[in-house]
């Protein structure tokens, strides 16, 4: 497995390639925690957590992957650029509270970057010209 770093992340100018740098390609409903989910939701809810959440926003100004033009405007997630483990929970492992290794996402890309579904990603406005619609007209 490749580690995935902020500092590499950071060097990709446009969203579509940071997407792609994130992308794991998974199944929906692959089992991650199972039945022990309930250990990453005590997890989310801790001190350490909310402080380095807090720090990853700030970093990122509260845009999707750190794209400044991709401002999040509702509910921000906060990805593990390398996927986690139970066991990297109770170990506190070295992907777990390390901002090198978190960026911020909606919850539209954090599912595409998990699941591999690009349709799920916001796209840019169409630009428009005068006309554009009308092709009789110049």
């Amino acid at each position: 497995m490749d580690i995935k770093t902020y500092s590499e992340l950071s060097k990709l100018n446009t969203f579509e390639e940071r997407y792609r740098y994130l992308q794991l390609g998974g199944v929906v409903g692959e089992e991650t925690f199972g039945f022990d989910r309930f250990i990453n939701q005590i997890f989310y809810q801790s001190r350490e957590w909310k402080a380095i959440r807090d720090h990853v926003i700030i970093r990122d100004n509260g845009c999707d992957l750190g794209v400044e033009s991709r401002e999040i405007y509702g509910k921000i997630l906060i990805h593990h650029m390398n996927p986690i483990s139970q066991k990297d929970i109770e170990a506190r492992g070295r992907f777990l509270l390390d901002s090198e290794y978190l960026i911020t996402t909606t919850h539209d890309t954090h599912n595409a970057i998990h699941y591999g579904d690009e349709t799920l990603l916001m796209t840019a406005p169409v630009e428009r010209s005068r006309n554009d619609t009308c092709p009789w007209r110049i």
